[in-house]
């Protein structure tokens, strides 16, 4: 039997919270906890579990090509980068949203910039000192931090939001059980499950009734299934400047514009990132999706054809169209891979078809990369399962982060949301505490 260790307290002790998972939305619901708890002079015991040796790992890793925390675009353009569910986040990113996100940042001491693109990123473009100077304002504050303790369930068969019933963790010591007043999951998504995202909280959920919507790849690449000719030339390399045209969630083309890259077998980048829901859920529904490709998105259909339409004499159109339209390498092996040798051969004889096939390239996508290679991942907890942050089936427990029922694009937008609804459950978890008995 676990060892029980009884975080629960008694009339005369300090209310107690336990926090599973160490990411930002764990410790932002942590952070929100102890300042409500100091300002009104209340003692509060924070305990904040981790399966991994150290928090914030994914926080890290996604930080080293630049940490890029949130998004400078006003408010009421910010929220529809959420799609569907805008009306479920809306209110908690009002609370603490983009702005928030900003004051908290330089609360830590940490200086921003707004890029060119309107991302903001700390002005040295590093995670390690944010997450340093908020682990230490965090321990400050009296939160205590329990490492190598990964959440394996209930102790007992009884209603999980009972304490005497306890939490269970495996340890490096072996089982052990803890009791608190209120739990707050934020045990992140399906994606990186080397960085501690691995999912298995989903089935500990189900069985007690919770609803959850099946995780799935978010942000993530396509496979495509390319000839082995073009994969072995073109493999690692990039597509700057075009523009995908492809059908969204609601049925309705749209067109968006930027980069991505050739794989061995497939497509990644940020580009097919900021499309991947939509193209996700055409293969779900159709067994593949197909997006068309603007070669040249700065060119009219009108100009691509005046210049393909001029003499090109003895030249090869290889030669033709990187002398008059610049496409070369990777575009110019598109051409032939998505065409077909026949039909871009038919095409160089009239080279109207040509120009639209320039302007508005066919190319099909198999099938979603695996969840642990996408940035991040949707499905999870289903918001109709909720009493606001509290699941509607444990009373007590919480949930924040990823492992909710939502997607949004990179760009801040997704450690954006991850911190505001650790705000919203720690401010939910304080709610329903105060109006408990002992």
């Amino acid at each position: 039997m676990a060892e029980l260790i009884d975080l629960a307290g008694t009339a005369a002790d300090p209310w107690r919270v336990a926090i599973i998972g160490g990411g930002p939305a764990g410790l932002m619901a942590a952070q929100t906890l102890a300042e409500r708890a100091q300002a009104l002079a209340i003692p509060l015991q924070l305990d904040l579990h981790d399966a991994m040796p150290s928090v914030g790992r994914k926080f890290l890793l996604a930080g080293r090509g630049g940490m890029n925390i949130t998004h400078g675009e006003p408010f009421a353009h910010f929220v529809t980068r959420y799609g569907a569910r805008e009306p479920q986040l809306r209110a908690m990113l009002a609370e603490f949203g983009p702005d928030q996100v900003r004051a908290w940042v330089h609360g830590l001491g940490v200086e921003t910039f707004v890029g060119t693109s309107q991302r903001v990123f700390p002005v040295d473009m590093k995670a390690a000192p944010l997450l340093r100077a908020w682990l230490h304002r965090l321990r400050a504050a009296g939160v205590q931090f329990h490492m190598r303790h990964r959440w394996i369930g209930w102790q007992g068969h009884g209603n999980p939001g009972d304490a005497a019933k306890g939490l269970l963790f495996a340890t490096p010591d072996g089982e052990i059980a803890v009791a608190a007043d209120a739990v707050i999951l934020a045990l992140g998504g399906g994606s990186w499950a080397r960085l501690g995202s691995n999912g298995a909280w989903v089935p500990l959920l189900e069985r007690q009734g919770v609803a959850v919507a099946p995780l799935v790849a978010a942000n993530c690449g396509f496979d495509v299934h390319w000839s082995a000719h073009f994969s072995n030339r073109y493999a690692g390399h990039p597509l700057a400047t075009v523009a995908i045209v492809s059908a969204g969630i609601d049925g309705k083309l749209a067109r968006k514009q930027g980069q991505f890259v050739v794989t061995a077998g497939g497509v990644e980048g940020s580009l097919i990132y900021a499309l991947s829901g939509a193209l996700r859920e055409q293969i779900a529904s159709n067994g593949s999706a197909l997006i068309h490709l603007d070669l040249l998105p700065d060119w009219s259909l009108e100009r691509v054809a005046a210049e393909v339409t001029r003499p090109r004499g003895a030249r090869s159109m290889a030669s033709h169209l990187q002398s008059r339209l610049g496409i070369a390498g990777v575009k110019s092996g598109l051409l032939r891979e998505c065409l077909g040798q026949v039909e871009f051969a038919a095409q160089c004889d009239y080279p109207a078809l040509l120009a639209q096939s320039i302007k508005l390239l066919p190319l099909r996508l198999s099938a979603p990369r695996p969840i642990d290679e996408a940035i991040s991942s949707a499905g999870g907890v289903r918001f109709d399962a909720m009493q606001g942050a509290m699941l509607g089936a444990l009373p007590g427990v919480f949930a924040a982060g990823e492992m909710l029922d939502w997607e949004a694009p990179t760009g801040g937008y997704l450690l954006t949301a991850c911190l505001a609804s650790g705000h919203a459950a720690g401010l939910d978890a304080w709610a329903w505490l105060q109006g408990q008995t002992r």
